[in-house]
């Protein structure tokens, strides 16, 4: 099913504790379809981070770009799904072997994402690390291998969308951060598009942090980019 324009708006609730995060999401979770916890609020919060985010009732993203040897991926991903988390992130970078093991680990409890290159890293940053060419290239690659490995999705910048879905075609989810609304500033983000160019591209979920988080109204914030699809 077509998801609504709120239902593809996924809040990041990158906070250092619950504590500073809870009113944010309170705010937002009824103007958005998903509540993303991050490595910085789950390692404050762990587990209690998540669950707490997912009694607003909205499913959680747990965003920890899992990144590791198989079997300890496999175990991280096992307890990731006791948490009550929907989505959970890993690094395609790992591997065909990791991501199937993290698909084992989550055991049909939660979908697993596979990060391609994150968004902050531009042409010249990924020649530094040994990724020579431009980042589209490196993106349709691994998510092309994380989708046979039994990734449910990918995760890809805005620049990249239209190629990752042509490359694996409509099933798995696609995911997008570094979406910024027209006039927004880019922050530490090198690759962003306006959330409806995401849309039109083929992103299914939008990830946005710092365009919510920062706004006077959070929600009116929220209400925007979803009337903006």
């Amino acid at each position: 099913m077509t998801p609504t324009p709120r239902e593809r708006i996924c809040a990041a609730l990158d906070f250092p504790d619950w504590a500073a995060a809870e009113p944010f999401a309170r705010a937002v979770a009824p103007e958005v379809g998903m509540l993303k916890v991050g490595l910085e609020l789950f390692a404050a919060g762990g587990p209690a981070a998540v669950r707490s985010a997912a009694a607003l009732g909205r499913p959680v993203f747990l965003d920890l770009k899992l990144h590791d040897i198989p079997s300890t991926v496999e175990g991280a991903a096992r307890s990731a799904a006791a948490s009550g988390a929907s989505l959970l992130t890993v690094h395609a970078s790992g591997g065909e072997a990791m991501v199937r093991a993290a698909v084992r680990g989550a055991g049909g409890r939660l979908r697993v994402l596979a990060v391609t290159v994150l968004t902050s890293l531009d042409d010249a940053a990924l020649a530094a690390v040994g990724l020579a060419g431009p980042a589209e290239a490196a993106v349709v690659r691994l998510a092309r291998l994380a989708v046979a490995a039994g990734a449910g999705g990918v995760v890809c910048s805005p620049r990249e969308v239209a190629a990752v879905r042509a490359a694996v075609g409509p099933g798995p989810l696609l995911v997008v951060p570094g979406v910024r609304p027209a006039g927004s500033a880019r922050g530490d983000q090198a690759r962003v598009a306006t959330p409806a160019e995401a849309v039109r591209a083929g992103a299914d979920v939008l990830v946005l942090g710092r365009p919510l988080r920062e706004a006077s109204d959070p929600a009116a914030a929220a209400r925007a980019v979803a009337a903006s699809l």
